[in-house]
């Protein structure tokens, strides 16, 4: 476990610096969405006169923001909050707080497993974190705070507070909307996170602009489903209509799309990627499968016409696009002949990147009173063989790389081997597609900085390249 640290905390104020500051340590768990919520508790805390830049080790109050998606998720957080009970006997922290969608789907389990959490806090009370904290350190032993207001979130939070990026590289995360208005038989998200609630344009940009003038050179477009970002307003927002707002914005800097939907994913949104000056030309759009019997069992009947050939689709479309899916394996009802079907379609359509999951029966989702149709040990031979099967594409496709001259974002000076890390357009953050390794970077490069690098090598998903020169702004 250990602190985040914002890059350029506000100072806090003076009222809130006449006492001692209480030191806060973070746990970031799940996807970026949850990192965005600790953002926001983060911002507010310093707003409030609370040190946040602190390991978990040296705090008086420790934070697990917590994810809930899948088992493996939900062992991970309560096994992350039982490592900062523990600090609690043999260290400073005096209080732990829970966060996350582990708080606020199984608030009554958390306090039962892990007796010594001292508050739990929903997904809609964020903004109290400075409240809840501060109870939770006052509180005598015994009865914990609780803080979850609402069964099915409604809340939407506005960029009030000015952007704190806890990355810890050249590149943030932009949330647009929360919720979801899909009903995935597999999902438990809408029943955690409610239905969708999008920002409105200009609350967007507001806070792309703090971003940007952070010197940030990469903002990520995320929400449950970013293509579905403003059908909720009924007022022709749009994320067509948003991304066009956006590429106006000065500077040189990426815009990146994360996780759509494939019925959502419309012409107008295509033709603005397709001639836009920031959009990276990416776009990550889970299928979950390709059979038309499991798509149907999944609820996601809407998108048979948009899955077959989508690939191919959408390089003619945009050339250059790189593509990134995600497939579910071992949904109850999935017979070896749907899985093959799932497997040509794989090997036919030659994703860029592709991410496989096991099924993983959700309570309160359509596929949960299936679960024993269910068998774990067939559904991971499968995700495995999948993989297997996308290793070999993306040789293939990593071989056709090299030689090529591209554009990296510089984000981590050399450590041992003098290899600058990087990405390309084509490489999403966090390791979620792999790095590029960029020899021969003069001593004068800085994070942030763009580069034209060529392509001399690969391993198994990471690219290597050689320094050419600086980069100018994109065309």
């Amino acid at each position: 476990m250990g602190a985040l640290v914002p890059k350029k905390p506000r100072s806090p104020s003076s009222a809130a610096t006449a006492r001692a500051p209480i030191a806060i340590g973070f746990v970031s768990l799940g996807c970026s969405k949850n990192l965005v919520d600790l953002q926001v508790m983060a911002a507010e805390l310093h707003q409030g006169g609370f040190d946040i830049g602190v390991e978990v080790d040296e705090a008086d109050a420790v934070i697990v923001n917590t994810c809930a998606f899948i088992e493996d998720a939900r062992e991970e957080a309560v096994s992350a909050i039982l490592g900062a009970c523990e600090l609690k006997k043999n260290g400073r922290c005096k209080a732990v707080v829970v966060s996350g969608c582990l708080s606020q789907r199984y608030r009554e389990r958390i306090l039962k497993a892990c007796p010594d959490v001292d508050a739990v806090i929903g997904v809609d009370d964020l903004r109290r974190i400075p409240e809840i904290v501060s109870k939770a350190l006052d509180h005598p032993r015994g009865e914990p705070v609780v803080a979850v207001s609402s069964d099915l979130p409604t809340h939407l939070f506005a960029s009030k507070i000015p952007a704190m990026v806890l990355t810890g590289g050249p590149y943030a995360y932009l949330k647009i909307a929360e919720g979801c208005q899909h009903v995935c038989a597999f999902c438990a998200i809408p029943g955690i996170r409610g239905k969708l609630r999008s920002r409105t344009i200009d609350d967007v940009v507001a806070e792309a602009k703090a971003i940007l003038a952070e010197g940030i050179r990469e903002l990520d477009i995320i929400a449950q489903d970013v293509t579905s970002y403003g059908s909720d307003l009924k007022d022709g927002t749009s994320l067509a209509k948003l991304l066009r707002r956006l590429d106006a914005l000065k500077g040189d800097f990426w815009i990146r799309l994360l996780y759509g939907y494939p019925a959502m994913v419309t012409d107008e949104l295509l033709d603005v990627i397709a001639s836009s000056r920031h959009v990276c030309r990416y776009l990550d759009i889970p299928v979950q499968h390709s059979h038309p019997d499991i798509l149907r069992a999944m609820h996601r009947a809407d998108t048979l016409k948009h899955v077959p050939g989508m690939a191919s689709r959408l390089r003619a479309r945009i050339p250059g696009l790189t593509l990134r899916t995600t497939c579910l394996v071992g949904f109850p009802g999935e017979t070896q002949a749907h899985f093959d079907h799932l497997l040509e379609y794989a090997g036919r359509e030659k994703f860029d990147h592709l991410g496989a999951f096991a099924f993983s029966p959700e309570e309160g989702t359509g596929a949960f009173a299936r679960r024993e149709e269910a068998d774990d040990i067939v559904a991971e031979n499968r995700r495995r063989k999948l993989m297997r099967r996308q290793a070999r594409i993306v040789k293939s496709l990593l071989d056709a790389k090299v030689g090529t001259v591209t554009r990296v974002l510089l984000e981590a000076p050399p450590e041992e081997d003098g290899r600058w890390e990087g990405r390309t357009e084509g490489q999403a953050p966090d390791d979620i597609d792999g790095v590029t390794y960029v020899a021969g970077v003069p001593a004068s490069a800085r994070p942030g900085d763009f580069a034209d690098v060529e392509i001399t090598g690969h391993g198994d998903y990471d690219l290597f390249a050689e320094w050419r020169s600086m980069s100018g702004a994109s065309s």
